[in-house]
């Protein structure tokens, strides 16, 4: 007998929490639902989800709590977890602060208003993730590099190495001719930068969505990231781990690392402009 799904709701608003259950249950998914901090607390210890929909409680902070109460609880840790923040007009007293959004981890984070049917389609997205191969472009300049990235992809089920660029000219041309499903670039190369390929592969080509290799602190990552129109970056001396879980999670849409969805949500525009 196949498993019901279960989502744990947790919003203080009524309509809010009506659209999601009506959606919900429209595909045969049970939600439990709570309206504070500790009502989601103990629903989540009596019956483990199989996702997390974190909206809007008071006191302001107490979703953060929660998160953070999540992520470092062993059984529920792995549960996958969507953020829908406050509007503007009530950031102040249930929104998520820039302190918080930098510590955030969460399978993708939104904000309100949001069409219920959008939020239940992402969360279709995380619980029916298969083996479908994540199609992968590696560009740069430096050919031991390349190698190397390629190596540690070959090694992965899911992740199919489709072509190599030397640089950002390159990189754009086969992008548009081999449609992968990430580009993973260097920013310095000659011909073209990894960051003006970029911006033309965003421009251009937008299912395919660029995770960028650098060498900055993370907050020029963070900036220059969302100027370019990339949907992530890696550091080039971060761990082999971590670019793996940056094409995994840039190749379904979303933002990594996880905080630069609410920086580029919440970036103050001309910020960094003058660094």
């Amino acid at each position: 007998m196949e498993t019901m799904v279960s989502i744990l709701l947790v919003d203080d608003e009524p309509a809010f929490i009506a659209d999601i259950q009506s959606e919900c249950r429209a595909i045969g998914w049970q939600v439990l639902t709570a309206g504070d901090r500790s009502q989601a607390e103990e629903a989540a210890r009596g019956q483990k989800p199989d996702l997390v929909i974190l909206g809007t409680i008071v006191p302001r902070g107490d979703a953060f709590r929660l998160h953070k109460w999540l992520k470092q609880s062993p059984h529920l840790r792995d549960v996958p977890l969507i953020v829908v923040d406050a509007t503007a007009e009530e950031r102040l007293t249930k929104g998520w602060r820039m302190d918080e959004g930098l510590k955030l981890e969460a399978e993708q984070y939104l904000i309100k208003p949001v069409e219920p049917g959008a939020v239940v389609t992402w969360a279709q997205r995380f619980l029916d993730r298969g083996l479908k191969k994540i199609r992968v472009l590696v560009v740069d300049d430096h050919a031991v590099v390349r190698e190397a990235i390629c190596a540690l992809l070959n090694l992965q089920e899911e992740m199919e190495v489709i072509g190599e660029a030397v640089d950002g000219r390159d990189a754009v041309d086969k992008v548009q001719r081999l449609a992968p499903k990430v580009a993973v670039m260097d920013v310095v190369m000659p011909v073209m930068s990894g960051l003006e390929a970029t911006k033309r592969i965003t421009e251009k080509c937008p299912e395919t969505k660029v995770l960028i290799l650098t060498q900055y602190d993370e907050e020029e990552n963070m900036f220059v990231a969302k100027q370019v129109g990339a949907c992530g970056f890696v550091a080039k001396n971060a761990a082999s781990s971590d670019l793996l879980t940056g094409i995994r999670t840039v190749g379904e849409g979303r933002y990594f690392p996880p905080s630069f969805a609410y920086v580029s949500a919440n970036w103050p525009e001309g910020l960094g402009k003058n660094k």
